[in-house]
C-alpha cells in the first residue's frame, strides 16, 4: 500500500509480542506500523519495580537479540532494557502513547482509529496482553485513593497499615516487600493456602513469615467494606475491623476482550471466552484480523507467556506473505 496511513499489516499492542511481530513484518518486507497506548512495553513497565520474571532471559529474547542477564532469573529493569535495545536495533516503527480506539473490519482494507488519526490496513495484528484492566473487588470503598489494583514500589509504605488482597505472585511480593520496607501487613485470602503458582523461591518465605505472625493472614476471607481509615474483613470466625492506610488489590487481570468483540471476533460460550482463530495462522474467524501472544487464551491468562507465543509472530507474518 502506497498511502502515507496504508499499511500492509498494523500491530496493536507494542509489548514484546508486538514488537516480535515488527520484527517479522520488517524482515518480510512489509509496509507496518505498531500502535501502543502507552510507553514501550507498557505492561511491563507497570510490574512492580523489583520483580524477578519466572522465565530465564533466553526465553524472553525475541527477533535473535540475545538477552544478557545478570541473574539467571531477570529482573524487571533488564527486561526494559532489553526490549529497548530490541527497538532500536532493528528501528522498529512504533508510535508510542496512541490507543487504537476502534477499527473497522467490514472491508478488505480496514481502518484503525486511533486519538491522532485513522490508518488503514490490509492487515491488523492484535497482542495487547491482559494486564490492563484489573478484577474488581465489587465491594463498598473500592473507590477510595488508598486502593490500588497496581503495586510499584515498597518504600512508598514504609510505616503504614498495608491490606493485601490475593494469594498469588504478585499478592506475596507485594506483602513480602512493603513488610521489610517497614509496613504492617495484612493480608487477605480468599483460599485456605497460599495460591499454588507462587514462585518457588518464594513460597517458603511467605509462609513461614505468616507462621511466625510477621505478616499476619486471614485464610477463607474477603473484604467487606474498605474505609477512609479502616477496612471490614468476612474470617471464618466473624466479621472483623482493622486499622488500614492502604489497600492493595492483587486480584488479577483480565483481558479486553470486549475489544476483540467490538471487532467481530466470536469468543467461545465457555468462561474461559478463548477467541476464535486458526491455530496454524493465528487468523481469527475475521479475514485479515489476526491475534498474537497471551490475548489468545482468552480469560486462561495463564497459559501463554513469552516464551511461549514468540512463535505466534512468525506464523502470522508467514501467512500474511502468502496472500499477498
Amino acid at each position: 500500500m502506497n498511502s502515507k496511513d496504508e499499511f500492509d499489516v498494523v500491530i496493536v499492542g507494542g509489548g514484546p509480542i508486538g514488537l516480535a511481530c515488527g520484527i517479522e513484518a520488517k524482515k518480510a518486507g512489509l509496509k507496518y506500523l505498531i500502535l501502543e497506548k502507552g510507553c514501550l512495553v507498557n505492561s511491563l513497565y507497570h510490574y512492580p519495580v523489583n520483580m524477578t520474571f519466572f522465565s530465564t532471559s533466553e526465553r524472553l529474547e525475541i527477533g535473535n537479540v540475545p538477552f544478557v542477564s545478570n541473574n539467571p532469573k531477570p529482573a524487571r529493569s533488564e527486561a526494559l532494557e532489553y526490549y529497548r535495545r530490541v527497538a532500536q536495533s532493528y528501528q522498529l516503527d512504533i508510535h508510542l502513547f496512541e490507543k487504537a480506539e476502534y477499527i473497522n473490519s467490514k472491508n478488505p482494507v480496514k481502518e484503525i482509529v486511533t486519538g491522532k488519526t485513522t490508518y488503514k490496513a490490509l492487515n491488523i495484528i492484535i497482542s495487547t496482553g491482559f494486564y490492563d484492566i484489573p478484577f474488581p473487588l465489587n465491594v463498598p470503598g473500592e473507590n477510595l485513593p488508598k486502593v490500588k489494583h497496581y503495586y510499584d514500589d515498597p518504600h512508598f509504605y514504609a510505616f503504614q497499615d498495608v491490606i493485601v488482597i490475593g494469594a498469588m505472585n504478585s499478592a506475596v511480593d507485594a506483602a513480602l516487600e512493603t513488610w521489610r520496607k517497614g509496613a504492617r501487613v495484612t493480608m487477605v485470602i480468599r483460599n485456605a493456602e497460599i495460591g499454588k503458582r507462587v514462585k518457588y523461591w518464594v513460597r517458603p518465605d511467605i509462609e513461614n513469615r505468616i507462621k511466625e505472625g510477621s505478616i499476619k493472614a486471614y485464610f477463607n476471607s474477603t473484604i467487606k467494606e474498605i474505609k477512609t481509615h479502616e477496612a471490614d474483613i468476612n474470617t471464618p470466625e466473624g466479621l472483623i475491623t482493622i486499622k488500614n492506610d492502604w489497600v492493595l488489590a492483587m486480584t488479577g487481570y483480565q483481558p479486553n476482550l470486549g475489544f476483540l468483540e467490538s471487532i467481530g471476533i466470536r469468543l467461545s460460550d465457555d468462561e474461559i471466552k478463548k477467541p476464535v482463530y486458526n491455530d496454524e495462522t493465528f487468523e481469527t474467524n475475521v479475514p485479515g484480523i489476526y491475534i498474537a501472544g497471551v490475548i489468545c487464551g482468552g480469560m486462561d491468562t495463564h497459559s501463554l507467556f513469552i516464551e511461549n507465543s514468540r512463535e505466534h509472530a512468525e506464523k502470522i507474518i508467514r501467512d500474511i506473505r502468502s496472500e499477498k
